[in-house]
């Protein structure tokens, strides 16, 4: 039976990355087959936005080097969404030649991530980030924007919340329609949540994305929910990290985050027993078990 917390919204959308965020950091590469079928498993599971792929260089992202074939291979359904992160132009060229309707771009909140990760100071990032979002915009597709490291970083400690505003609101200005703010290395505490997601003008445009590293994912989750936020980033069976942050360690888990908000009376319009069962297929074809608690307690069963 559920128990309603006053400030909580009727509704929570669950932004699915296990397809691109989750599967980028698991030492197995899966065939593009088992791909095609893990997202329509969790389209069968009621998601409305799944996160598939990346067109970042096969260099840097050996597990996704199969984006476009996956594309290809990918029975798209009416009303599901399946955006794609691009790190480039390059990246944007190859996802409209694939058709897509809706990409994703990269930024970070601290100088040292972003020389790491993008090859660009802090300021010089968006060079690459302006004629993504422009061109993007002109061929009809929506943009959403990532930044990262935004409550600290392994390098700099902790982020300053001023600075993170700067940076995600000059990508909410670039055009972008949202922007998901990335505890990378899982650092984030509730109330550093809630100073974070008030410092901005308009929730409505937020989403987050927060790793459990300390165990405080669901409690930051909670926080920003009441703080106004409505879109949760989360994993399938809670795989994945940062492959360019060693400290980073899983998403929040989709079946943790479901299982709260059901206790909550939070709808999702998410099948918890289908996002249980789609973990397990897929933990046999990763050779490991899911580090999802959910799924751990409900597998059992």
């Amino acid at each position: 039976m559920p128990y309603r917390l006053d400030g909580l919204p009727e509704r929570v959308t669950v932004y699915e990355v296990g397809p691109r965020d989750g599967l980028q950091n698991e030492k197995a590469v899966i065939p593009v087959e088992v791909k095609a079928a893990f997202i329509d498993r969790l389209a069968d599971a009621g998601h409305t936005v799944i996160e598939a792929t990346s067109f970042v260089h096969p260099r840097w992202v050996p597990q996704l080097a199969d984006s476009g074939e996956l594309l290809a291979t990918l029975r798209r359904r009416p009303g599901i969404r399946y955006p794609v992160l691009v790190p480039n132009e390059r990246g944007l060229d190859r996802a409209l030649e694939c058709g897509v309707d809706e990409v994703a771009v990269f930024a970070s909140a601290t100088e040292t991530f972003a020389n790491k990760n993008l090859n660009r100071g802090l300021d010089s990032q968006f060079e690459m980030f302006e004629p993504v979002v422009a061109r993007a915009l002109e061929s009809g597709v929506k943009v959403r924007a990532y930044v990262s490291m935004v409550f600290g970083d392994p390098w700099e400690g902790p982020t300053p919340i001023e600075q993170v505003v700067r940076v995600g609101t000059r990508l909410l200005d670039l055009g972008c329609h949202e922007l998901s703010l990335g505890d990378t290395i899982g650092v984030g505490t509730p109330g550093h949540a809630t100073a974070l997601i008030e410092a901005f003008p308009s929730p409505e445009r937020l989403a987050v994305h927060f790793h459990d590293t300390y165990g405080q994912a669901l409690a930051n989750t909670l926080a920003a929910l009441r703080a106004g936020v409505t879109v949760v980033d989360a994993s399938t069976g809670g795989i994945g990290g940062c492959p360019y942050a060693e400290s980073a360690t899983g998403n929040l888990a989709t079946e943790d985050l479901v299982w709260m908000l059901n206790g909550l009376g939070v709808d999702t319009g998410l099948d918890l027993g289908k996002l249980v069962a789609t973990s397990v297929w897929l933990a046999e074809r990763l050779g490991r078990p899911s580090p999802s608690r959910v799924v751990q307690a409900l597998s059992k069963g």
